[in-house]
């Protein structure tokens, strides 16, 4: 199985190469991960909660027929992942311009 972090790194990157106007389909990075057709499909699960997540640190936007939805209740049906426009500070990643 592949790693939950492998999963979490591979949303962002897509995510933000398509920016916070365009999303993706959890398909195109279960399909990333794992182009077999058999297992690419068993990582949908792992890919939605690993979304869901994200989205309630607010880092990414589950949509779901083009609009944000809460991430409070389940989140059924077909989903699509966007880039936050403002997504939060991640630890680690600031840099000191003070030099």
């Amino acid at each position: 199985m592949i790693a939950t972090e492998t999963i979490t790194d591979e949303i962002l990157r897509q995510t933000a190469l398509r920016g916070p106007e365009k999303s993706i389909c959890p398909s195109e990075v279960a399909r990333a991960l794992a182009p077999e057709e058999d297992a690419w499909r068993r990582l949908m699960g792992p890919i939605r909660a690993a979304a869901i997540r994200l989205a309630r640190a607010g880092r990414i936007e589950v949509l779901r027929k083009g609009k944000p939805v809460g991430t409070d209740t389940a989140i059924r049906g077909v989903i699509r992942l966007r880039a936050a426009a403002n997504p939060p500070a991640v630890p680690g990643a600031e840099t000191d311009d003070t030099a």
